[in-house]
């Protein structure tokens, strides 16, 4: 199975460049005073030259700036306060923020330090970070755009997932978002996390292809199995290869936390996709994570997970405003697939 099965198709170089109503793009002006309220107006460039937009984010905007003494950051703006997201993203980056936390405190995966945290809206209607810039390539890109020999990706495939297991480690005290109230069982957060997703297609009346009934139903049908989930588990729930980057054939950073949740290790996005017959060939990912066979009831669990990938890809499009149906129209085919698995057959 393919690093990115279960993804939209990206570019044949393997790169795309995402067009948002999320993106929160600033000024020049702007950028200057925001790098002298985190480093000092010493650090102000010079020029209007310094700040590069990172364009393959779908959600928040990025730019990679160089501060006047040469050091290169990372700047992170969270969407407008104007514009609609989906009811999960609201304060998402502050989730990202304790993600992050947790992960660079508790465990010793590879994470940007944050130099400087925004939360004021003095300045941009929005919250903001700054971060170091890790100098290394995206994984995922360079993987796609064949700069990797086979066994670099393999082995930084099987490393990614190590690292996942290794985050996974951390526990918390309840279920869904990382801070609270949250819930006490894993099948309450799971399901209010499709139906929230759901409530939210419904008030921009995307077509899913299926009803939001007949999507509640089959959920319901299976949700039994989501009882086998006793203990929350941080997980990162977007963590593949192009949110991670390489160097020298390591892993040295894994990047974009923001959906982290406390749930069920399975939900990771390494173990969840459309290939939904199991794990009779494991990837190099699964290898790393230690996973190779799955019982009955996991097979169901990720049957569901996929099921809420394919619905959450479908609804975010027309959140985000996409001028292109290429991620819709795979997100209408892969649901399709994941109802048929679950059972699912259209009358």
């Amino acid at each position: 199975m393919p690093a990115d099965e279960g993804r939209p198709p990206a570019s044949k170089e393997g790169r795309v460049s995402m067009e948002s109503l999320t993106k929160n793009r600033q000024s020049t002006e702007t950028l200057r005073t925001l790098i002298a309220r985190a480093y000092g107006a010493d650090e102000v460039p010079d020029g209007d030259g310094f700040a590069d937009e990172i364009t393959e984010g779908w959600f928040n905007v990025a730019y990679r700036i160089r501060l006047r003494s040469g050091r290169v950051v990372v700047l992170k703006v969270a969407p407008p306060a104007d514009v609609a997201v989906l009811t999960r993203e609201v304060g998402m980056m502050r989730n990202e923020l304790e993600a992050m936390r947790l992960v660079s405190t508790l465990t010793d995966v590879p994470v940007p330090r944050i130099d400087q945290v925004d939360l004021t809206h003095e300045v941009v209607d929005a919250d903001l970070f700054f971060m170091e810039h890790v100098d290394a390539d995206n994984f995922g890109f360079a993987a796609a755009d064949g700069q990797l020999a086979p066994e670099v990706v393999a082995a930084g495939n099987r490393e990614l997932g190590a690292l996942n297991r290794e985050i996974n480690a951390v526990t918390g005290t309840h279920f869904g978002p990382l801070e609270g109230p949250g819930f006490a069982t894993w099948r309450e957060a799971f399901l209010d996390i499709i139906e929230t997703t759901l409530r939210d297609g419904e008030a921009v009346e995307v077509d899913l292809g299926w009803s939001s009934d007949e999507i509640r139903a089959t959920v319901a049908a299976h949700a039994h199995v989501l009882d086998e989930v006793t203990e929350p588990r941080l997980i990162e729930v977007d963590l593949w290869t192009k949110n991670s980057m390489i160097r020298d054939g390591r892993i040295v950073a894994i990047l974009d936390h923001e959906r982290a949740i406390y749930g069920d290790p399975l939900m990771e996005a390494g173990l969840t996709g459309l290939d939904l017959e199991g794990f009779d060939d494991p990837t190099d990912f699964m290898i790393g994570f230690g996973l190779s066979e799955l019982t009955e009831a996991q097979r169901t669990r990720r049957r569901l997970y996929s099921l809420y990938l394919a619905v959450i890809m479908t609804v975010e499009t027309k959140f985000r405003g996409h001028t292109s149906t290429e991620v819709y129209d795979f997100g209408r085919r892969s649901l399709d697939q994941v109802m048929a698995a679950l059972g699912r057959v259209r009358v």
